[in-house]
């Protein structure tokens, strides 16, 4: 792509700059860089976009954006209900922005939980296993649940833990009553059965909340970039140097996503 062979040549010139290479080696490096692109003759920087004709972008290399297949692992619409009532208290809608399940933050964590986030890829999740003896050498609680097992596990004693106090599904629950109750489970004084922890719970849900909205809309959050238009980030530009220099001043630049054409 494009991009690679800018960066790769700005990379070169840069080290050439910084050790200050003397002519001969220059040559040498450079030569041996160009050789590698021997099937495009004539290759200036100026021309980069079209290098190699072969590896342009094709249709089937185009990132595709989440969240348009339906839902995979929030199938459940009173699980996703109460999610979304959750997220929408730690991110509520006001004047600066949509809340939370507005801007797609229940797509984004329903995706995330259908792949190698959600199955635990990049996790230990084998025993032997010592809740107490693992929190003490790890400085926190530690799981060989996935977190997609934790999402829904932890959903399902959300509702029990609604239907038996209040006799009503969680997500119809007032704005007061469920701010009470994610309070007490950021303190962890909210019982929801032996197996789950509902302080890890509750962080685990505050953070992907905080991912789903800031994330590139790509992974089927942060949906118009209302997430960046907040805070004024201005997306995944390709090159920032012409503003690099340009310090505490708005520079109105409308953000870019990672998805083709937005």
């Amino acid at each position: 792509m494009a991009g690679g062979y800018s960066t790769c040549l700005t990379a070169e010139f840069a080290v050439l700059r910084k050790i200050k290479m003397n002519r001969r080696k220059a040559i040498f490096s450079l030569g041996t860089l160009a050789a590698s692109w021997v099937a495009v003759p004539g290759l200036l920087a100026k021309e980069l976009h079209k290098v190699p004709s072969e590896t342009r972008m094709n249709e089937d290399h185009l990132p595709k954006p989440a969240g348009r297949q339906g839902y995979r692992v929030l199938t459940d619409e009173i699980a996703r209900k109460n999610l979304a009532a959750v997220f929408d208290r730690l991110i509520p809608a006001d004047e600066w922005g949509p809340s939370a399940s507005e801007a797609g933050c229940i797509e984004f964590i329903d995706n995330e939980l259908a792949g190698d986030y959600g199955s635990g890829a990049a996790l230990y999740l084998s025993g032997p296993f010592d809740p107490d003896n693992e929190k003490k050498m790890m400085g926190g609680p530690q799981f060989i649940s996935s977190p997609r097992e934790r999402y829904l596990t932890g959903l399902k004693a959300l509702e029990t833990w609604a239907r038996n106090t209040w006799n009503s599904s969680f997500h119809t629950l007032s704005d007061s009553r469920i701010d009470e109750f994610l309070t007490n489970m950021e303190a962890g004084k909210i019982d929801l059965g032996k197996e789950i922890d509902s302080r890890a719970l509750f962080e685990l849900m505050l953070q992907n909340a905080r991912e789903g909205y800031l994330a590139d809309p790509i992974h089927g959050g942060n949906k118009n970039m209302a997430g960046w238009k907040m805070i004024g980030f201005p997306g995944a530009r390709y090159d920032y140097r012409l503003y690099i220099e340009r310090r505490n001043e708005n520079l109105n630049l409308v953000p870019v996503s990672l998805i083709p054409g937005d």
